[in-house]
């Protein structure tokens, strides 16, 4: 019998039914008098000790959990064990199901070759889709003890062995990559407040602006998608899951210590806000009014286009940046602004009824995603705030463990539902031509701190009531001071 390779193998989609109409395995494990751990419900996974989980996550000769479990639980597992625990566990079970089929025959050796083929794609499965579970030695160690032991099943032509060391290179190589990022951007990541310029005089009429670096509204936010894909590609899914592992909770005390620091996050979080206070910026530098009336429908039309790529992040940003005091006061502008458009997008962006209105955009794009034919129509960037937000409310609703111990696994089954979409969405190739030029000026242009920006909003307008009046004479006292 030829070994069968995990490329070969079946594989069942990860949450083929997007409404997670179902979590249950490709075939439920025998556990005889332990039927009732984990429990099911409409066939259904929906809670269970760690151990059963645990029992569940690994191949036997006649079972392989589908690809949807398997994601979910190594997902949600490091919220109450450590992943070199976790994969220590992992290897116990399999020197017992190893031990159980050595017995010499022909037949036997069969079975265990085929056993062994199970848990190298468990492996490569674990490897590929959490290669930060592996980051240091003790998992490193018992991946390795795991490895060894299954290798030993096909001695004869060494397919395991080989099979294994590409896996290994393929993770080293994963892990290599993620290193070199964090200290890349590490070295550049600075607060937004870091980069603002305190105005002393109105800027010149002639200084570089956003229109003349794009002035086509459609390239700038294909500009902005760019962007956006390639700062999501680099948020993993275990980064995601420290929205959980962070609470305070009797699940995870033990588990803190170790947890992946969420620089992708905050990374990702303060481009939304870099792109609000360039939007601000480049509103409320603009000396002449009628320039600066342009300057505000040109983002309007921006956030448009965004909104019909998919890109809802790049235009929530575009909006706040648009709502932020400096910008709204500015009456006298906004009289020449025709908002038609404007009204459309902040209907959308409505947070009325939990933003009712953009869940229905979101889910509408990602529909359009799942049946597209090209990387255009497969585009979707949620609003990252609220995608948080989401998983953050769904771990606080739901408590981690049952009254009666087990693992509250229905709750982890839709945060990883939701997790895996985003996962989905990232995956896209951008299919916009990049232009070097105009993502330079999107990710190094000036960004005023927002007193700057109300200097400079006061000096286009000045104040038109007594807070504004105190407001104007407080930053001009600032100003003469800090001269």
């Amino acid at each position: 019998m030829l070994l069968q390779t995990p490329e070969t193998m079946p594989q069942t989609p990860i949450f083929s039914s997007m409404l997670g109409s179902s979590c249950s395995g490709q075939v439920q494990p025998d556990m005889g008098e332990r039927c009732v751990d984990p429990v099911y419900q409409d066939g259904n996974i929906v809670s269970g000790s760690l151990e059963a989980l645990i029992e569940r996550l690994v191949p036997t000769m006649d079972y392989y959990p589908d690809r949807t479990y398997i994601f979910t639980f190594l997902l949600s597992s490091r919220v109450f064990i450590h992943p070199h625990e976790l994969l220590a566990k992992v290897g116990q079970i399999c020197i017992k199901q190893k031990q159980q089929l050595e017995t010499g025959t022909e037949a036997e050796k069969a079975k265990l070759k085929s056993f062994a083929a199970k848990i190298i794609q468990l492996l490569k499965e674990w490897t590929e889709t959490f290669p930060y579970d592996f980051q240091d030695e003790k998992s490193m160690k018992e991946l390795k003890e795991i490895a060894h032991r299954i290798t030993q099943c096909d001695e004869e032509n060494g397919t395991v062995k080989k099979i294994i060391s590409q896996m290994t290179q393929n993770l080293l190589m994963a892990l290599s990559a993620r290193s070199q990022y964090q200290e890349i951007r590490e070295k550049f990541r600075q607060p937004v407040t870091d980069k603002g310029t305190i105005l002393k005089n109105k800027p010149q009429s002639t200084q570089k602006d956003i229109l003349s670096v794009c002035c086509d509204p459609l390239i700038l936010a294909q500009q902005l998608t760019h962007i956006e894909l390639e700062r999501v590609s680099n948020i993993y899914p275990e980064d995601l899951m420290q929205i959980v592992s962070h609470m305070d909770s009797l699940d995870n005390h033990k588990c803190r210590g170790d947890v992946t620091k969420t620089y992708n996050l905050e990374a990702y979080d303060n481009w939304f806000n870099c792109l609000s206070m360039l939007v601000a910026t480049e509103i409320c530098r603009v000396v002449k009014k009628k320039q600066r009336t342009r300057m505000v429908e040109f983002f309007i039309d921006v956030a448009r286009e965004c909104f019909n790529i998919g890109n809802f992040n790049s235009m929530m940003a575009i909006i706040s940046g648009m709502n932020l005091s400096p910008v709204a006061r500015l009456k006298k502008t906004w009289s020449k602004v025709k908002t038609a458009k404007f009204d459309v997008l902040e209907h959308h962006m409505d947070p009325s009824s939990n933003f009712c209105n953009y869940r229905t955009a979101l889910q509408g794009a990602a529909q359009r995603s799942q049946t597209a034919n090209s990387n255009r129509e497969k585009i979707v960037i949620p609003v990252f705030n609220l995608f948080i937000k989401d998983i953050y409310f769904l771990h606080k609703i739901h408590t981690n463990r049952l009254p009666n111990g087990q693992i509250n696994f229905k709750k982890f089954w839709e945060i990883s539902r939701q997790i895996h979409d985003f996962l989905t969405w990232k995956q896209v190739e951008c299919p916009f031509e990049k232009d070097k030029k105009i993502q330079s000026y999107l990710l190094t242009a000036p960004i005023y701190s927002e007193e700057a920006l109300f200097i400079a909003s006061f000096e286009s307008e000045g104040p038109e009531n007594h807070m504004e009046k105190d407001s104007w004479k407080t930053l001009r006292t600032t100003l003469l001071n800090r001269a």
